[in-house]
């Protein structure tokens, strides 16, 4: 099953919306999760049906900031455990595998003075994994506090293939910014159920983050050319005096 999650970076102009519509046809996800939308819940929800996901909720952005959505395709697919404006909480029951697993986006409190609400929020979403558990979260470049959050939980990162970074800004090289701001991580039991997974980092386009692509199946159904293993980047390879 492929699982996409994008900060889109605002809707409000159709172009957008066409970009986005021709970007989901070529990768064609079963789940779409959108943040930072900045579009009320209703010009969302007809965003989402234009991209062809049927069911789904929207959650309204607050003024000019925030907005999110979560899309599916296949009305028992998904079963909503819980949302608010920071987070979606939902339940998948995948027929690939047969089995339950819970799907958490995760949105960061972009203002600084609320940010302790936001880790209280997602402290209190880790109680309840017993069911395997993936999050798909930004962070808004607060990874210390966000592992402190879980540091109960002890979550693993399910690494990548392609670019390190998810997020750009600057084209001139001497004010160019690069930073992995949109993570994944999961429970030991979801990548028991899912071995041959895989994260890629995307090409981005209209936005300056990069769209992230979850594949459980690790296109295992599609491409047969070759049985080698992707490579996968570790964050805490930073963390490394000999990286560069």
């Amino acid at each position: 099953m492929k699982i996409l999650s994008w900060n889109v970076r605002g809707l409000e102009r159709p172009q957008t919306v066409l970009r986005l519509k021709n970007k989901l046809r070529a990768i064609n996800p079963r789940i779409l999760f959108l943040i930072e939308t900045k579009l009320s819940a209703k010009k969302m929800e007809l965003v989402r049906l234009k991209c062809g996901f049927e069911y789904g909720i929207d959650i309204r952005a607050m003024g000019f900031r925030g907005g999110l959505s979560l899309g599916w395709k296949g009305n028992s697919l998904v079963s909503l455990k819980s949302f608010s404006s920071f987070h979606v909480d939902v339940e998948v029951q995948d027929n690939d595998c047969g089995a339950k697993w819970r799907l958490t986006g995760f949105y960061g409190n972009p203002d600084e003075r609320d940010r302790n609400a936001s880790w209280n929020l997602l402290r209190q979403l880790s109680y309840d994994h017993n069911t395997p558990w993936v999050d798909a979260f930004d962070q808004n470049g607060q990874m210390l506090a966000f592992r402190t959050a879980l540091e109960e939980w002890n979550p693993n990162d399910l690494g990548f293939i392609g670019r390190w970074f998810t997020w750009e800004r600057g084209r001139i090289i001497s004010t160019n910014i690069k930073e992995r701001l949109d993570n994944r991580v999961t429970t030991l039991n979801w990548m028991e159920l899912f071995p041959s997974y895989h994260v890629e980092h995307l090409n981005h386009s209209f936005s300056d983050h990069c769209p992230i692509l979850l594949d459980t199946m690790g296109g295992r159904r599609n491409d047969h050319r070759s049985n080698a293993k992707s490579f996968r980047f570790e964050a805490k390879w930073c963390l490394e005096s000999s990286f560069e």
